[in-house]
C-alpha cells in the first residue's frame, strides 16, 4: 500500500468516525455532542498550524549559515558555466 493510499484510508476512517460522532449515531453526554465535537476540525486545524509555525520558528531559529556549501555551489556554477562555453553556448555572468 502506498504512503497516500494510507493517508487517504485514515483520512476516510477518521471522518466516517466524526460524522457518526457528530449526527448522534452513536450517543454521547450532551456537552460533548454540542459543544466539543463540532468545533474538532477547528481545533485540529489550529492545532496543526500552531505545530507547523512552530517547528518553522524553531528551525529558523536555529539556521546557521553555510559558509562551506556556498563556496561549493559557486564553484559548480563556474564549473558549468565553463562547460557550456566550451560548447559554443553564450553564457551571461
Amino acid at each position: 500500500m502506498t504512503k497516500a493510499t494510507e493517508t487517504v484510508a485514515a483520512l476516510g476512517i477518521f471522518f466516517i468516525i466524526y460524522f457518526i460522532f457528530l449526527f448522534g449515531v452513536v450517543p454521547l453526554p450532551d456537552v460533548l455532542q454540542e459543544e466539543i465535537i463540532p468545533v474538532l476540525p477547528w481545533w485540529l486545524l489550529v492545532t496543526f498550524g500552531t505545530y507547523s509555525l512552530g517547528t518553522v520558528g524553531y528551525n529558523v531559529f536555529k539556521f546557521r549559515d553555510c559558509e562551506d556549501a556556498y563556496h561549493e555551489l559557486m564553484a559548480e556554477i563556474q564549473l558549468a558555466k565553463d562547460d557550456l562555453r566550451s560548447k559554443g553556448i553564450t553564457v551571461v555572468d
